[in-house]
Formats: structure tokens, sequence, C-alpha cells
């Protein structure tokens, strides 16, 4: 039991590098947040990251490979769009991370929600608050 353990362990680590090397890539990267919202052509990737065909078509068939985006074809057009299931495992992957950031930031927040009573308060004045183009109040000086 202990070798099966091993092995699929070993299986879904490799699988979970495999999604962050592709993820690595800034360009990659670009071409999910655009897929994000609506699927798009080759071409509107093109016009929109500003790169050129072939650079876009490269990273397509990679992230493709991947499982990160599925094509279909539209006419002359092939439209890509986003698969969720390798984001679903990263996310999957960063869920013990932020259970930690959490726990430490709801530490925090309850820290600073005491005060420390022997840190100095600067108290706001009346002249700190006002802003360049407040008017003075009657009898204010400066």
């Amino acid at each position: 039991m202990y070798a099966l353990t091993r092995i699929y362990s070993l299986e879904y680590t490799n699988g979970v590098e495999s999604v962050f090397e592709v993820i690595a890539e800034p360009n990659r990267r670009a071409i999910l947040s655009l897929l994000v919202s609506s699927q798009q052509s080759v071409g509107e990737i093109e016009r929109r990251l500003r790169m050129p065909q072939p650079t876009v078509s490269k990273h397509l068939r990679v992230l493709r490979e991947a499982g990160f985006v599925e094509s279909t074809v539209d006419a002359q057009r092939r439209l890509y769009r986003l698969k969720p299931q390798p984001l679903q495992e990263v996310d999957a992957w960063l869920a013990p991370f932020r259970r930690f950031w959490s726990a430490h930031l709801d530490a925090l927040e309850r820290h600073l929600d005491r005060g420390d009573p022997s840190a100095p308060t600067k108290k706001k004045t009346r002249a700190g608050r006002r802003g360049p183009n407040r008017e003075r109040a009657k009898g204010e000086t400066k």
C-alpha cells in the first residue's frame, strides 16, 4: 500500500509541476487572463497582447496540450476558451497556504485591534486635517 501511495503522490506532484511550468511563462499567463472573460480567436489575442501570430500559436499549443484551453472552429476562425480543470488543481494545491496565511493575518488583526498601549499615538490636529484649499474657520490662524 505504501508503494501505491508513493506512486500516486509522485504522479500528482509531477502533474502539479507541469501545471506550474506552463503558467510560469508570462505570455501564457497573459493569454489565460484574456480567456477568463471570453473566448478569443488567435487574431484577437495577437492584437490585444501585441504578439506575433507564430508566438501566440506556439503558446496556445502548449496551453491546449496541457489542458488549459480548448478550441472550436467557427467558419475560418479557431476560437480558444479556458478550461478550468488545471487551474482547479493549482487552487487545491494553494488551499493549505491560504489557510496558513489566513490564520496569521487573523492573528495580526487581533493584535492590531487590541492596540499597543506603550506605543505613542499621534493625535490629529485641526490644522493637520485641513486640505490645501480649505478655508480657515472664523478666528483660525495659520
